[in-house]
């Protein structure tokens, strides 16, 4: 990191001597209306790679822990394999999925709602959505897994006494599962918001950015300058940044944790 952070500093295309740029690199991002855009698009993948899948993992933790179903075990175990599975792997499968003759298509046109149907990874409008989407498949089953978890550790007096007072399954939820989950709150929030601003593996496999510049986020640029362009310099800038974005995020994240135990 610390190397990284050196290199910011300098003019370097990675092979020949590098040059001193002092803060140019630091000013010239200030105006770089592309890196502008993939900041952006990484906070609208923050929608979809955090907060839709602790939404959901919250909702489904909680039914499915008032809910006797058999093979539990299995089922945690299904819904959290996108976790274990290569992001290239995951890339490739949604791509057949978005084809315009793959099953998503296939399914619209199947039952009536063929005007829907489009490209979707190669639509200016849908592809960044299209594929957020992918990575709230992925992360849910995470969320899920933790706040199952959590609500193991929850004792059922709690919720006896919450009965008692006459909750229902809505004001249980609320004054009981949801604050015993502040930890496990935190621990998703911060590893989803940490995946949506480092995303760079499915976005690199499905549309390289593409269209244009519409699914372009910070990890491509950098990859793109340093590896492809030879703005090394640049490139680590661009780091930098994006690691003290994420260093910041971590840190309020962790500060609120503490405040709200307190």
């Amino acid at each position: 990191m610390l190397d990284g952070a050196w290199i910011s500093f300098f003019n370097w295309d990675g092979i020949t001597p590098r040059s001193w740029a002092g803060l140019a690199n630091y000013r010239e991002l200030i105006h770089d209306g592309a890196v502008h855009s993939a900041f952006l698009h990484s906070l609208v993948l923050i929608v979809f790679y955090s907060l839709l899948p602790v939404t959901l993992g919250l909702v489904l933790a909680a039914t499915l822990s008032h809910t006797r179903i058999r093979g539990l075990t299995p089922l945690r175990t299904i819904v959290f394999v996108p976790q274990v599975i290569a992001a290239v792997v995951i890339g490739v499968a949604w791509q057949w999925v978005y084809d315009p003759s793959g099953p998503l298509d296939a399914g619209l046109r199947a039952v009536g709602l063929g005007s829907l149907s489009r490209a979707w990874l190669g639509d200016f409008g849908f592809a960044l959505a299209s594929v957020g989407v992918i990575g709230t498949w992925v992360t849910t089953g995470l969320c899920v897994v933790l706040f199952l978890a959590g609500i193991q550790k929850i004792p059922l007096s709690r919720y006896e006494a919450a009965r008692v007072d006459g909750a229902g399954p809505v004001k249980e939820f609320y004054a009981v599962t949801l604050p015993a989950l502040r930890g496990e709150l935190a621990v998703a929030l911060s590893l989803t918001v940490i995946n949506a601003l480092r995303a760079f593996d499915i976005i690199f496999v499905t549309t390289k950015g593409g269209p244009g510049s519409s699914t372009t986020v910070p990890s491509l640029i950098i990859y793109q300058r340093a590896f492809v362009s030879g703005e090394v310099g640049s490139a680590a800038a661009i780091a930098v940044v994006l690691a003290l974005v994420i260093f910041t995020f971590a840190a309020v994240t962790t500060r609120l944790v503490e405040v709200q135990a307190e």
